[in-house]
Formats: C-alpha cells, structure tokens, sequence
C-alpha cells in the first residue's frame, strides 16, 4: 500500500517535469514564430496549449486524491501541495507562450518584432529557453544550486526588459502606437515567463529545506 503511495508521489513529480518541458518547448517554438513570422508554428504553439490545460487539471485531480486518501504529512504534504502550485503557475507559463504565438500569428506576413529591438528579442528567447531547460531539470533533481541560477538568469531578463522599454521611450512617436502596445506585451510576456520560472524554482528550494527561498 505505501509503496503504491510512494509511487504516486514519484508520478506526479514526473508529471510536472513533462509539463515545465512541455511549456519550455512552447516558447521556444513562439519565440522562432515570432522572430521569423512562422505562422504555421504560432499555430502549433496555440494548439499545444489544450495540453497543458489537460495535464494541469489532471495534477489538480492527482494532488487532491492524494490528500483525501492518503493525508500526507511533513515532506510528503510539502510536495503535494508544492506539486498543486507549480501545476498552476506553468499552466499559466504556458498561457503566456500562446501569447507570444498569438503575437507573431496576428502580425503575420509581418515579423512583430522591429528591426531595432531583435538583438533584445533573440536574447529573451535564449534566456527563456534556458530558464525552462534549467526549471525542469530543477524539478526532477531537487538540485539547490541550480535553482538559484534560475535567479541570476532573471537578472538578465529583467535588464532586457528595461532595455527595451528604454528603446520606445528614447524617442516617443517615433514608433506607432499599435506596434508599440504589441512589443510592450510582448516584452511583458517574457518577463513574466522568467518570473515563473522564477517562483518554481523558489517552491523547489521550500520543498526540500521547508523555508521559503524569498529574497
């Protein structure tokens, strides 16, 4: 019996390492669409997200059983309710791939980034991809150190952000109004993607030392 449990367990911390590379590859196909104006793979990004929609609401289905049969305590309770947390904030990780996507498909024949603001968008996109390899593996290793080099990792993409929002207002007008909203979504975007990222690796840290890894 306690080995089914155990089981169980293991099971749904491999079921959030499927979904954090699952929402990783969401982003990093959005980010090709959106820097090569890839329509067809903006539209495979936004179907992929009925996926992570599913797996989100079969981990809640999991987590929620695993309380009412088996009233987990101590390590145990940490992980289900960490579990419970983190399916919640890479389903919204996803959420904000499909944005990226939905992006690149609205501007579509056109690229939605400008000229001027690519070499930040690249590097976004790269830093993206790395904090959600690094978030999986975090999550499937339980690794310390390597959680808090998703946080450095956030540094960078918070100096690209205010780069970029330091291209659009160094000269206000000059960029018109429609495309400006749509890159300062954008930009919000993958700001908001890291800062998840961010927060899972957080919960990974309170999940095996039991103190919260806010700084």
């Amino acid at each position: 019996m306690r080995d089914a449990y155990h089981e169980s367990l293991d099971a749904v911390t491999d079921e959030l390492v499927t979904m954090s590379r699952l929402v990783g590859s969401m982003m990093q196909r959005a980010s090709v669409a959106l820097l090569e104006a890839d329509r067809a793979r903006a539209e495979a990004v936004i179907a992929a997200d009925d996926e992570v929609d599913a797996a989100c609401q079969e981990l809640e289905l999991q987590t929620t059983e695993l309380i009412a049969l088996q009233q987990p305590v101590a390590t145990d309770l940490r992980i289900v309710l960490s579990a419970m947390r983190m399916s919640s904030t890479l389903e919204r990780m996803g959420d904000l791939a499909q944005h990226v996507a939905k992006s690149a498909r609205m501007r579509y024949p056109d690229c939605a980034v400008p000229e001027p603001l690519r070499p930040q968008f690249t590097e976004m996109a790269a830093v993206a991809d790395r904090m959600a390899a690094k978030m999986g593996d975090v999550i499937a290793s339980k690794d310390l150190d390597l959680a808090r080099e998703i946080e450095s990792d956030d540094d960078r993409m918070d100096a690209l952000h205010r780069e970029v929002l330091d291209v659009l207002l160094r000269q206000p007008g000059s960029t018109p109004i429609g495309e400006a909203v749509d890159i300062t979504l954008l930009n919000r975007y993958y700001e908001r993607f890291a800062d998840h990222a961010v927060n899972i690796a957080r919960r990974t840290i309170y999940l095996v030392i039991g103190e919260r890894a806010d700084a």
